[in-house]
């Protein structure tokens, strides 16, 4: 599996959403903006994802098939944009992968950066 360097993904906004639903233990959620471009010259599809969240000393992996239910695929030039939510119980931060197959069979991934959840100055 290599990394697509012409497949990029963008943050491109992370906002603190408390009306969302979130367990007692994690009570803090956020919604985070992402776009994937493909600036290569092969169809590529999106077939699952992989997440690292830290808070404090606790670092959550959560991997799975798709993306918010979908296995996008983007042709060149093309792009597919979603949105998503993680809860933490103080802030943090989170990056992971995107992993996906090109046209012709091979599989690749492509880094989601990092970005930092932090909790409002207002928040107990």
């Amino acid at each position: 599996m290599r990394e697509l360097k012409n497949l990029k993904v963008k943050v491109d906004d992370v906002v603190y959403m408390p009306s969302l639903d979130a367990p007692a233990s994690k009570p803090h959620p956020f919604v985070y903006f992402i776009s994937i471009q493909n600036q290569s010259k092969e169809a590529v599809t999106i077939l699952g994802r992989k997440w690292v969240v830290r808070e404090g000393e606790e670092t959550v992996v959560v991997e799975g098939e798709g993306v918010v239910g979908q296995t996008p695929m983007l042709g060149p030039g093309q792009q597919f944009s979603y949105n998503s939510y993680h809860v933490v119980a103080e802030s943090g931060e989170a990056e992971g992968a995107f992993f996906g197959v090109t046209e012709g069979g091979e599989a690749v991934f492509v880094r989601i950066p990092r970005f930092v959840l932090e909790l409002p100055s207002w928040v107990d």
